[in-house]
């Protein structure tokens, strides 16, 4: 008796290893459900990420599953239902503007966040909006150093304080 074996369309097997070559140059995925945008508005939020190093496209479901479970990117299953479009993003700054476009775009527009995988974590919408929340990487170094810079810059006008009445 012959063995069954399913037949994969050779088209549908390139397919998968674009969507796998393309994913695997982006650190960062906000899963959305895009229903009921205009293309207009698709087009409107894919210039605003596009500033922000964030490429936005509409996957097929199951190509998109077996992309990223090649890419060791497990437990992303659950966000792959129904119509989806991906915020591809590259940099860990660039991951948190681009959430932060997102959800202020959610607000005026019929886009819904579904989750992400950022950083080898997988999260909720409500996470989602938390981490869009938090500074960026940048920022907070330049809090830092605003921080570290305020007692040497008093420490340094006392001192001159002190020069400048020694000689008066």
């Amino acid at each position: 008796m012959a063995k069954f074996e399913a037949r994969k369309a050779q088209q549908k097997v390139e397919a998968v290893k674009e969507i796998t070559s393309e994913f695997s140059q982006y650190d960062a995925f906000i899963f959305t459900d895009y229903r009921g945008m205009t293309v207009a508005q698709i087009t409107d939020l894919r210039n605003q990420l596009r500033a922000h190093k964030t490429t936005f496209r509409v996957v097929k479901n199951r190509f998109a599953k077996i992309a990223l479970n090649d890419l060791s990117h497990r437990g992303t299953d659950a966000n792959l239902v129904g119509p989806t479009a991906v915020a591809l993003i590259k940099g860990e700054d660039a991951s948190n503007a681009a959430s932060k476009v997102l959800l202020e775009f959610a607000k005026t527009n019929p886009l819904q966040v579904k989750g992400a995988y950022i950083c080898g974590r997988l999260y909720d919408p409500s996470q989602v909006e938390a981490y869009s929340k938090l500074p960026t990487r940048l920022e907070l170094i330049s809090s830092l150093m605003g921080t570290m810079k305020a007692p040497m810059s008093k420490l340094a006008r006392t001192l001159q304080a002190v020069a400048d009445s020694k000689q008066n």
